[in-house]
């Protein structure tokens, strides 16, 4: 399958899109005011250690302090990088992606508020989260990532060829790199020099990032990941992307240098992009964004499925909508699930939606038919780069399944908190409003008896006022009988809807 890279630059914003067959598949994009900092690493100052969460906050240099969990941090801080000298052998761990976690010992006894340590941002901030930290230090390169702090040596699940994995390991072994290994899937067929350039220029740059850690004194940066466009190229780039297309000469200059450097069979399909269309609309790659960021996606078929993002959840809502389906009941539902689980996949990627994952299928009865959909929904998200994990059917239809969240979703990202709900997506009536001011007054009825000449003023919005006048003019006569006055109103053009205030003159 013939895909194509897409990098759109402008002076405050990129954007990188993954192109298959003229169908957008993944998307990335990064500004200037909120540049990602995931991958980079921190001289980082313990602030406070919480026992009871077996945690700790780290100062990096930012605002808001990042966040370090017990399970992230090596037992051998002060030992700083691993020792080439040390004749150790890699420690080969079956099936392996990440580095191996650490023992189990309590926080209090690995770290101490005041400590100087290095640190690497695992997560970018999300909401009112600070950045997630990491004491394994991972650098990744075009095929493999490299582990400066442990002797271990890992091959990506996606290489599946055993034959192929042999050959990996002992072609890893035979290198015997200072640090521990990860081959990443785009290592697969790749030849020893590829792995040994790799490698060796990983460990130039471990040297050099432990040097500026013992050089700087203070909580701060010390390395920076890549930009954006380059991270796509080294992530993205594979036999099967025929064009990367880069609409800014500077930019343009900029990628052909690294691909020349990391990767130069693939310098040719450099190109730079000159006409006056825009870049994206070669695809209407913005419809299908504007069309991602919609709480409600249709299917070709007429059914839908709805997307609602919380903080660390995403629930999925599959209906039939239009759809009649020809034959009968089950088979309709069949479709309209076999259908919704390619846009979902589709959808995550594009998205980016991270956490735990919730998806309500229509029920099915017939249990061949649940597999087909879970089986379905296994090959789809193998085709996602995030590392995700699908968890079985329920008896409801309910698919719980994890996908793995590093950077803030596309909504997150290019959205905000809707300044008039403040992000609730709902406003409340204006009955509940006039009816919660009508409570209001009653209970300002003792205070009112001790002071017969207090005349009473409602300030709110004008929508209420009315409301109150043409709907709910009954409930107002009995409020004033009991209150023994009358009530007057005073519209705020100022005021949110659900504002108000009473006033005593």
């Amino acid at each position: 399958m013939s895909a194509e890279i897409l990098i759109n630059v402008r002076p405050q914003e990129t954007r990188v899109a993954y192109v298959e067959s003229g169908v957008l598949t993944d998307f990335k994009i990064e500004r200037q005011t909120s540049p990602t900092l995931v991958g980079s690493i921190h001289r980082g100052k313990v602030i406070r250690v919480l026992p009871g969460m077996q945690a700790a906050f780290v100062d990096i240099g930012l605002e808001k302090a990042a966040f370090l969990y017990v399970g992230d941090i090596r037992t051998d801080l002060d030992e700083g990088f691993t020792d080439p000298d040390k004749d150790e052998p890699l420690h080969i761990n079956e099936d392996e992606e990440k580095s191996p976690e650490a023992p189990k010992v309590p926080i209090q006894d690995l770290v101490s508020e005041g400590q100087h340590i290095m640190v690497q941002v695992a997560k970018d901030p999300i909401g009112t989260k600070g950045a997630r930290l990491t004491t394994h230090i991972s650098l990744p390169g075009r095929f493999v990532v490299y582990l400066p702090t442990v002797r271990h040596l890992g091959i990506s699940r996606r290489i599946e060829s055993e034959a192929e994995r042999d050959r990996l390991r002992g072609l890893v072994t035979k290198i015997n790199p200072s640090g521990g290994v990860i081959v990443r899937t785009a290592g697969e067929g790749a030849p020893e020099e590829s792995f040994k350039n790799d490698i060796e220029y990983l460990d130039r740059l471990a040297k050099e990032i432990l040097k500026s850690y013992e050089k700087r004194k203070t909580a701060g940066m010390i390395h920076q990941e890549m930009d954006v466009e380059l991270r796509a190229l080294r992530d993205m780039m594979s036999e099967s992307v025929k064009s990367v297309w880069v609409d800014d000469a500077e930019v343009h200059k900029k990628v052909e240098k690294f691909v020349s450097q990391l990767m130069p069979k693939y310098k040719q399909n450099i190109v730079f992009y000159e006409e006056k269309k825009p870049l994206f609309d070669l695809y209407d790659i913005d419809i299908e964004i504007s069309r991602s960021m919609d709480r409600k996606i249709w299917l070709k078929s007429g059914g839908y499925i709805v997307v609602d993002e919380a903080e660390a959840l995403v629930v999925i809502d599959v209906n039939t909508g239009r759809f009649v389906g020809k034959k009968d009941l089950e088979d309709t539902i069949l479709k309209t699930n076999l259908e919704a689980v390619k846009e979902i996949a589709h959808q995550l990627r594009i998205r980016n939606c991270g956490g735990i994952i919730i998806i309500d299928f229509i029920d099915m009865e017939k249990e061949s038919h649940r597999e087909k959909v879970m089986t379905m929904l296994a090959e789809e998200t193998t085709k996602d780069r995030a590392r995700t994990n699908v968890i079985s059917m329920s008896s409801l239809g309910l698919v719980e399944m994890t996908r793995k969240r590093i950077r803030p979703s596309l909504i997150k990202t290019l959205a905000e908190p809707c300044s008039y709900c403040d992000g609730k997506g709902y406003i409340k009536k204006k009955s509940t409003i006039a009816n919660e001011i009508f409570r209001e007054l009653e209970r300002d009825l003792p205070q009112l008896e001790n002071n017969k000449k207090t005349n009473i003023v409602v300030h709110c919005h004008s929508d209420v006022v009315d409301w109150i006048y043409e709907v709910e003019g009954e409930t107002l006569n009995f409020i004033e009988k009991k209150l023994a006055r009358s009530v007057a109103f005073k519209i705020e053009p100022g005021y949110h809807i659900e504002q108000y205030e009473i006033f005593f003159v």
